[in-house]
């Protein structure tokens, strides 16, 4: 497989779909490019325990796998919008609390979108890392958690592209 080849169900040791899907109510606002939406589709395959997420694409609906259980916990339907590029119309994450523990519908929105972000695109995602860590320090109780911590339980590390 080339450097370039996208990533398929097949790419992957272990994959489990998600067993309950649950609508996300609340989809992010953003529309990728079409050179975006290239990358989106050849996918992304951890590469080290530090990296948390495997997503391939099959056909307009992108996949979100945890890279250690293999299992699903968003998948996310794009499609074109006028004037060129695409956005989300359309997503479900896990709603099984024993395979994904959701921390609410505005953490499911930014987490969706960051992942795409952060781990597929390799951009530095700030304001997006800065929401994550605001939220679980809203939904903890605690003000004080460190947001590097907090980045790398739910989002990983992302080894050079």
């Amino acid at each position: 497989m080339t450097a370039d080849a996208p990533l398929t169900r097949e790419s992957f040791r272990r994959l489990h779909p998600i067993s309950s899907p649950r609508p996300l109510p609340q989809l992010p606002d953003r529309v990728w490019t079409d050179e975006d939406w290239d990358r989106i589709q050849r996918g992304y395959r951890a590469r080290d325990m530090d990296e948390k997420w495997n997503i391939f694409v099959e056909g307009d609906v992108v996949l979100m796998h945890r890279s250690w259980t293999g299992r699903g916990v968003y998948e996310a339907s794009f499609a074109p919008v006028a004037g060129g590029g695409r956005r989300i119309t359309s997503a479900v994450v896990e709603a099984d609390g024993e395979r994904y523990r959701s921390r609410g519908d505005e953490y499911d929105r930014l987490m969706l979108e960051l992942v795409i972000s952060a781990v597929v695109l390799g951009e530095p995602a700030t304001g997006l890392r800065t929401g994550l860590v605001e939220l679980t320090a809203r939904a903890s109780g605690k003000s004080d958690l460190p947001s590097g911590v907090v980045q790398h339980s739910v989002l990983g590390l992302r080894s050079g592209s």
